[in-house]
């Protein structure tokens, strides 16, 4: 036996030994992992540089104004087309070009107005009519008519024909309507171009269909701001309905945690049971109808799965499989019956805990602002860095230029050799781009400002974990709970946390941060390579989506444990990741155990109060029920406030019981430790709760006097 535990402690670790002077988290300790540390500062400080960078190239101008043909922004205060909020656009059939995807710019003019056209006019019609002063607005600037229609129509100077248009996210875009199933454009069907040719206004209902789909979701969301602008009232009482129930919930896990365990394993085994004696009565059933005894491979695979149902071969399999299932759950419950009444009292530990640590349900407010800042800063510098390229203007030409797509400058364009080469040819703005340094190290810098963000996030999220474990700790390390724990707990644990330990979850958030940015560059390359029809690549693409995705699970997993045995030792991440993983290992079946039982208790939980909260949402907000004198507002979509408060309830909830999940591994890694640790002497007493001593017949021994 002594053999035995020799080879299975050398495998899984050694424990840890005795100490009398540990009564808790360690505050003589030393700072960790320096150099992560100090990476980390030279990270932010590079971060901070970039940023700063891309704030000065950066102009989100660029991304809220839409720009016309020479570069320049509509409705930019300031500028010559302060009072020319709205895109026109010549010719907005060519923006169905293949053109569009690659030059993200449609390959017509493009000029800044006041509004968008009303009427449907045509220049050759408008230019000797009372009209014409009207149509000129939508000519370009300082448009002098003093050319023949086929030259102004040639140098791109008036549009062809102007339709009826709706403004949409400052664009102009035709108003297309259906008449008795004809598409039409204001009140018409045809036009007649710039050379007298009439023509079908299909032809421009087909550059424009997607727009009215866009201009449908504008309205929709509009009606759905007004829905949020007269309900919000009623949909943060919701939320603060959600966080009591969610608050409620933890507190009864103290009384209740053993009854819903037991409840809930004593309806699988009846659901199974009824799901045998279901099949049988089913096998019974079919006996001796025609067709119900021919096999399951005589049948073969039939897409109608409803044929199989009319097999006796088929009953008896389910019969089988459930059987085998409700045998199995049977043994374990037996052979791990004490091991589930553990995992229950712990989760009824630590609710004792919540209780004498009650701050800790509100650090996760901390964590959420935290995270809203980086957030912030990483969707600001990508927004700065993808703005700051230089506008590139090239030649565009509807007949077969050689020069077509070659760069150029609006500036000395009409003068200048290219000019005489495509008479028929535009030097017009096509995307924001360059050709410096900085530019060619953009997608770099976007990779890098990703990276950070994964970084700083996952850093977040590591503090709120050590954070609470070392608050949790020291109540489990207590004697006499709660009068041996520390005034406060949580901001001791948040102290120790960032002087010590700022090094150690930079380590653990940086690895981390690394196998998420794969991931992020694998879905990248998973979507170029969707077009390709290389099936090896596929499956490799396949693979390693998947083992990068199980990598992150197990990094998370790890980074846990590590966090806690940091927070109650004080030891770097790497002696501290592979103390948890190998205590962990030493107690793998009560690890499994507690974690499926605190998984059901969890579920069990989002869905009570999901589901209350969601209920009342619906009966109130669809004037089934009244609170008091008040009534619900008048909606134009029900579902807006009750998915809101479904959505918000769940996340209240997930912060809330992601406290108590913190709660419940801390304590479960302190009980592994002290059941190793101690023996129940009266120099080495254990620490854990009277219930879970009676549960594993341990006593401590008072000092014989």
């Amino acid at each position: 036996m002594g053999k035995d535990s020799q080879h299975y402690y050398g495998k899984h670790g050694t424990p840890q030994k005795y100490d009398p002077t540990f009564k808790g988290p360690i505050y003589n300790r030393g700072c960790t992992d320096v150099i992560c540390c100090v990476l980390l500062f030279l990270a932010i400080v590079g971060y901070v540089a970039v940023g700063i960078i891309a704030w000065t190239h950066g102009d989100p101008r660029k991304v809220i104004y839409p720009t016309d043909s020479r570069g320049e922004f509509c409705g930019q205060k300031g500028t010559k087309n302060a009072d020319k909020p709205f895109l026109f656009y010549f010719n907005i059939v060519k923006c169905a070009s293949p053109l569009v995807l690659l030059e993200f710019q449609c390959p017509t003019p493009q000029i800044c107005v006041k509004q968008c056209p009303d009427r449907f006019l045509t220049f050759l019609n408008a230019r000797n009519s009372h009209d014409f002063d009207y149509y000129k607005q939508f000519c370009v600037p300082g448009f002098q008519n003093n050319k023949g229609l086929a030259e102004v129509l040639r140098d791109g100077e008036c549009p062809a024909v102007i339709t009826p248009s709706k403004p949409l996210v400052r664009r102009c875009f035709p108003a297309i309507h259906a008449n008795k199933g004809v598409l039409m454009v204001g009140n018409e069907t045809t036009y007649e171009d710039g050379h007298g040719t009439r023509k079908n206004i299909t032809d421009l209902v087909e550059g424009a269909k997607k727009a009215n789909m866009v201009l449908e979701a504008r309205h929709l969301a509009m009606k759905i701001f007004e829905d949020y602008t007269v309900s919000w009232y009623w949909i943060v009482i919701g939320l603060v309905i959600a966080m009591v129930l969610s608050l409620l919930f933890i507190i009864l896990l103290r009384f209740l945690a053993g009854i819903m365990v037991w409840v809930m394993i004593v309806m699988v085994i009846l659901v199974l049971g009824y799901g045998v004696f279901h099949c049988y009565m089913e096998y019974s059933r079919l006996s001796g109808e025609a067709g119900s005894d021919v096999s399951l491979v005589d049948l073969g695979f039939q897409t109608d799965l409803r044929v199989y149902l009319h097999l006796r071969q088929t009953w008896m399999a389910f019969m089988i499989i459930l059987s085998i299932l409700e045998v199995v759950i049977i043994l374990l419950l037996i052979f791990l019956r004490k091991r589930i009444l553990i995992a229950i009292a712990l989760i009824k530990e630590a609710s004792r805990a919540v209780g004498h640590v009650m701050c800790s349900m509100l650090y996760p407010l901390v964590t959420f602002f935290l995270l809203c800042l980086c957030i912030a800063y990483w969707a600001s510098t990508a927004v700065f860095l993808s703005t700051s390229n230089e506008a590139v203007y090239k030649i565009f030409d509807d007949t077969s230029c050689p020069l077509v797509g070659n760069t150029c400058k609006p500036e000395t364009f009409p003068s200048a050799n290219e000019s005489r080469q495509c008479p028929g040819g535009r030097c017009q703005f096509a995307f924001y781009g360059g050709e410096s340094t900085y530019h060619r190290a953009l997608l770099g810098l976007q990779i890098f400002n990703a990276f950070m963000f994964f970084w700083l996030a996952n850093f977040v999220l590591a503090l709120g974990q050590v954070t609470l474990a070392g608050a949790f700790a020291s109540y489990y390390w207590a004697m006499r709970k709660p009068d041996d724990m520390p005034a406060f707990p949580l901001f001791s644990a948040f102290g120790r946390a960032l002087r010590y330990h700022t090094g150690s979850l930079a380590f653990g958030s940086l690895i981390l941060a690394i196998v998420q940015i794969i991931r992020v560059i694998l879905e990248y390359l998973d979507q170029r390579l969707k077009a390709a029809q290389n099936k090896f690549a596929k499956f490799l693409m396949v693979c390693l989506k998947c083992c990068f995705w199980c990598l992150e699970k197990f990094i998370k997993f790890l980074n846990r444990n590590a966090y806690i045995m940091i927070a109650i030792y004080g030891t770097n991440f790497c002696t501290s990741a592979r103390n948890a993983f190998f205590l962990l290992m030493r107690n793998i079946i009560r690890v499994a155990v507690l974690d499926k039982v605190t998984d059901f208790l969890f579920l069990l939980g989002k869905l009570l109060i999901v589901g209350s909260v969601g209920i009342l949402a619906f009966f109130f907000f669809t004037h089934r029920i009244r609170i008091v004198q008040d009534t619900a507002p008048p909606l134009n979509y029900y579902w807006v406030p009750i998915l809101t408060v479904i959505i918000g309830s769940y996340l209240i909830a997930h912060g809330f019981f992601s406290v108590y999940g913190m709660c419940v591994d801390t304590l479960f890694l302190c009980f592994l430790e002290d059941l190793e640790r101690n023996d129940g002497s009266a120099e080495r007493p254990y620490f854990m709760s009277s219930t879970l001593k009676k549960l594993l017949n341990k006593t401590n021994r008072k000092v014989e006097s």
